[in-house]
């Protein structure tokens, strides 16, 4: 076999890695040692830790890197997790530096620059997905990466970016919650979730009044009635003598034709005199002081009739 030929064949199989490939796989393809050596002398390839070789002197993509660390850790005992699994399963519009991987908390694992290496007490039994580079299903990957997330905010955002790109239903990620959940934000993933998962306002209104009396807020009336163009309207919560409405949104809100719904009853609430302040379930429970804030300031600053 030439030289020509041994670097056609790595670049084949490095094609399904991100432009890389193992050296074990290498030695199954005959390519030796020395044959590597000599390669990575002329600057042709480089070597990527000790496990694993780029057959090109280019940046790495996330996926060459993934599937690099996981050799590096060992194919049979490592999968990618967390956030890193979400990503190398399609999520877009969300950066993270680090790698995450998990691996049970029996292996001892060598500390790698970039990775972070996550120990678990047990796997589900089916969390693994059989194709391509190992990895959590998506509905696994998204609560894990929500307890390991470095805030609420992130840890938030990581629960539903997949369901909101369609990588999980919201089924899946509530059954991965009663499954799987690790140590860390137990009782502010199982509220995220559940507001996912259900799509009502599962934070209700005796519950956002239970906020304002902790706040010293006035106790507002709840399910004020109102006509609107589409039917009757139901609001969340009003102050009568502020002229104050402020309406919990839940994730049904966000579906299909809800938003317009929502807009047209929202602007007929409007008109008739009131204020509305629009306030989500999963935005409250990450900014609630925020949120009470401009509560604060909206009754403060009551509108003359």
């Amino acid at each position: 076999m030439t030289a020509s030929e041994r670097r056609a064949r790595a670049r084949a199989v490095a094609a399904d890695h991100g432009g890389v490939v193992s050296r074990r796989r290498l030695r199954e393809l005959g390519i030796t040692h020395d044959h590597v050596r000599n390669e990575i002398s002329a600057e042709r390839w480089v070597a990527v830790g000790r496990q694993s070789v780029a057959v090109h002197d280019g940046p790495l993509p996330v996926l060459a890197k993934a599937w690099s660390a996981i050799w590096e850790v060992g194919e049979r005992i490592a999968v990618l997790d967390g956030a890193t699994s979400l990503l190398a399963s399609g999520l877009k519009g969300f950066d993270e530096d680090l790698l995450h991987l998990s691996v049970r908390h029996t292996h001892d694992i060598p500390v790698l620059p970039g990775v972070r290496v996550h120990k678990l007490v047990r796997r589900l039994g089916d969390e693994v997905v059989p194709t391509g580079v190992p990895r959590t299903r998506p509905a696994v990957a998204a609560v894990r990466a929500a307890g390991w997330a470095v805030s609420d905010r992130q840890a938030a955002l990581l629960l539903l970016m997949p369901v909101q790109q369609r990588l999980i239903t919201p089924e899946a990620l509530d059954l991965a919650a009663s499954s799987c959940l690790g140590r860390r934000r137990r009782a502010f993933i199982r509220g995220v979730v559940r507001d996912v998962a259900l799509g009502v306002q599962s934070l209700g209104e005796l519950d956002f009044a239970r906020l304002c009396r902790a706040r010293g807020l006035p106790e507002p009336s709840r399910q004020v009635v109102r006509q609107g163009p589409c039917g009757r309207v139901y609001l969340d919560v009003r102050w009568d003598d502020h002229g104050l409405v402020v309406e919990i949104d839940g994730a049904q809100h966000r579906e299909g034709l809800n938003v317009s719904i929502d807009n047209l009853s929202r602007n007929a609430v409007v008109l008739t005199g009131d204020r509305v302040l629009r306030i989500d379930c999963i935005g409250l429970r990450v900014n609630e002081d925020a949120y009470l804030d401009q509560v604060a300031l909206g009754l403060a600053t009551t509108r003359s009739r």
